[in-house]
């Protein structure tokens, strides 16, 4: 049973009404997911998590494969159900192979060695409250690579575990088909 109500663009509050029509025309789903609705019950949520997306795609450099790349070893961070399943459609939209997707699930390499070094970097900080290692940083500049890259995919790692943690709080039901538990994949297997 869920702890926070859902809402309609219709019923919610007046401040959450645009916000979720524009959640509507991002869905993966084509429909308001059950996590928006919620979120929708207090505007400040809504328009938290809807600012972070909005910065991203606005002014996010990192192509979307490898954003969902980094969101989803974010998600299989925390273990959330919900967020692993919106994640890994995310991640098969934009081009990951089951292969990969099943690899950056479980904690191997992709295959790729900038998007590996990179992905280890937000493996490592959603598993230790954000701290990453001095080798595991100097591991991406190595591979190529920058600050502005290093910095940026803070954003995917936090509009996740932003994302994440609400799911969890508000024990928001799963409205999308469950995502099935990684197979055992190599580097760029796929």
């Amino acid at each position: 049973m869920t702890r926070i109500p859902s809402h309609t663009i219709e019923d919610a509050p007046e401040a959450s009404r645009e916000l979720l029509a524009d959640m509507v025309q991002f869905s993966p789903t084509g429909r308001l997911l059950s996590m928006h609705a919620q979120m929708a019950h207090a505007p400040a949520v809504l328009a938290a998590y809807t600012s972070i997306r909005r910065a991203t795609g606005q002014l996010g450099t990192l192509d979307q494969r490898l954003r969902t790349g980094l969101m989803l070893v974010t998600a299989a961070a925390d273990g959330n159900a919900y967020a692993l399943a919106i994640v890994t459609l995310l991640a098969q939209r934009s081009g990951w192979e089951p292969g990969q997707i099943a690899a950056l699930r479980s904690g191997a390499e992709v295959g790729e060695p900038r998007a590996d070094a990179l992905i280890a970097v937000v493996r490592e900080a959603a598993g230790n409250g954000g701290r990453v290692g001095d080798g595991t940083w100097a591991r991406a500049l190595a591979a190529g690579c920058t600050d502005d890259d290093l910095a940026e995919a803070f954003a995917y790692l936090g509009l996740t575990v932003f994302t994440a943690y609400f799911l969890n709080y508000a024990d928001t039901e799963l409205d999308v088909p469950a995502s099935p538990e990684p197979a055992t994949a190599g580097p760029g297997q796929g």
